[in-house]
């Protein structure tokens, strides 16, 4: 049923985003009135964005989303923005562009950013071994003999597998703590056969390079790297480096560093309701989860990836760099892969998508780039229907939702040509 009732409603809109500009541009010419035609397409604009609002506001309520701050970005600029639902329920804060949503693995790409520039100072090649710049060796046991190099870490083949989850849950920790042992030697610990923390499904059984496994802990090892090229605390590192210098003066990934009301609840709809979660970080694996920004902030990062790695006269990265890291780096050819901190997928007519997804407990985000439209759509919301895994109608109405976005920044561009 719910399958049809979100069918039903992207052809209505589909229709009601067509049909309603076509009619009143013809009523328009055939009055041949300037001010009339002027005041018409206010109106056309207006009806249109209340229609969109509508069904926006019905696939949150199928989603489960008691808020999502979303955004467009063409032309290097952030075109449109805006928050809807309350990203505090119970104290029925409003949801704006400004509001702070934690990114979950999106942050990823603020990461491998951070890194990518330590390499063009010449701090390391893609293409070394880890273990020559960790103070312990990192080698998968199942293959001793084979190097792991940071290129293999950045995107994802490593061959350490799938996330520990009991370390992933006791990460989860209300507040913002540290924990002496990160980086080192609680990584040496968790990675190694001879650590306390290690298990035997740390790695998996694939040879190093041979295959895609997507990994938190891998990045947790990048801003290890950071700190260890940079000299510098991770967090300070991005701020030094990337927040300041692009004006995102709110965004960190410490809470810390926040004023937690201006930051959206992480929510779980569970048994018909939604049970809140306290503000939390995730120590041991923080650099792959914890930026907290919002889509006004979030944007100037973005442009700068659009841009050649400038943002309004800014230069974060080379041009050549940000190439690397939105190219497939495992196998070019499939259809879905990874870049350096970026998802890469293949569309129709071979054109190529640049995104990334981020879900954790209480929030599922996506940003997703086309450079042969020039445009990124943001979208930041703050609940997960169970708290590490979205649901199967709660992902699909999320994609949906997304590609109403791409809709909207069609519209928007045409209008503004």
């Amino acid at each position: 049923m719910k399958k049809i009732l979100i069918s039903i409603i992207l052809v209505i809109l589909l229709l009601s985003l067509t049909i309603a500009p076509a009619t009143t541009g013809t009523k328009s010419l055939k009055q041949n009135i300037s001010t009339k035609k002027s005041s018409e397409e206010q109106i056309n604009q207006t009806i249109s964005e209340k229609i969109f609002d509508t069904f926006f506001r019905i696939l949150m309520k199928i989603s489960h989303k008691p808020s999502v701050a979303a955004g467009i970005i063409h032309n290097n600029s952030l075109i449109w923005s805006k928050g809807y639902g309350y990203y505090d329920i119970e104290n029925q804060k409003t949801a704006t562009k400004d509001t702070l949503y934690l990114q979950a693995s999106v942050s990823k790409t603020v990461t491998a950013t951070a890194l990518m520039q330590l390499y063009e100072q010449g701090k390391f090649k893609l293409t070394d071994d880890i273990s020559k710049y960790l103070p312990f060796d990192l080698k998968n046991p199942n293959h001793p003999d084979i190097n792991i190099t940071i290129e293999m870490v950045l995107s994802h083949r490593s061959s350490l597998a799938d996330d520990n989850l009991y370390w992933l849950c006791l990460s989860y920790q209300p507040g913002d703590p540290d924990i002496p042992d990160w980086p080192h030697p609680w990584l040496e610990e968790y990675l190694t056969p001879n650590g306390s923390a290690y298990s035997a499904s740390t790695w998996s059984t694939y040879k190093p390079g041979e295959k895609y496994l997507y990994a938190n802990v891998g990045f947790s090892l990048i801003g290890y790297l950071v700190e260890i090229f940079s000299g510098q605390d991770f967090n300070d590192y991005c701020h030094e480096h990337i927040f300041e210098p692009l004006k995102m003066h709110n965004s960190s990934f410490r809470l810390r560093d926040h004023n937690q009301n201006n930051i959206a609840v992480p929510y779980e709809f569970k048994n018909g309701e939604y049970f809140r979660h306290p503000q939390y970080g995730t120590p041991l694996i923080y650099p792959a989860i914890t930026l907290r920004t919002s889509v006004e902030e979030f944007s100037h990062f973005l442009i700068a990836h659009m841009n050649g790695g400038v943002w309004n006269g800014v230069r974060i990265l080379q041009n050549s760099t940000v190439e690397e890291m939105h190219k497939a780096h495992f196998s070019p050819e499939d259809k879905h892969n990874y870049g350096y901190g970026w998802s890469i997928s293949k569309k129709l007519f071979n054109k190529t998508q640049i995104s990334h997804s981020g879900g954790y407990v209480g929030c599922l985000d996506l940003v997703t780039y086309k450079p042969w439209k020039d445009t990124t759509v943001i979208f930041f919301s703050n609940e997960l229907d169970s708290e590490l895994i979205s649901s199967k109608i709660e992902y699909k109405t999320i994609n949906l939702m997304n590609k109403l976005l791409f809709l909207k920044a069609h519209r928007l561009i045409k209008e503004n040509n």
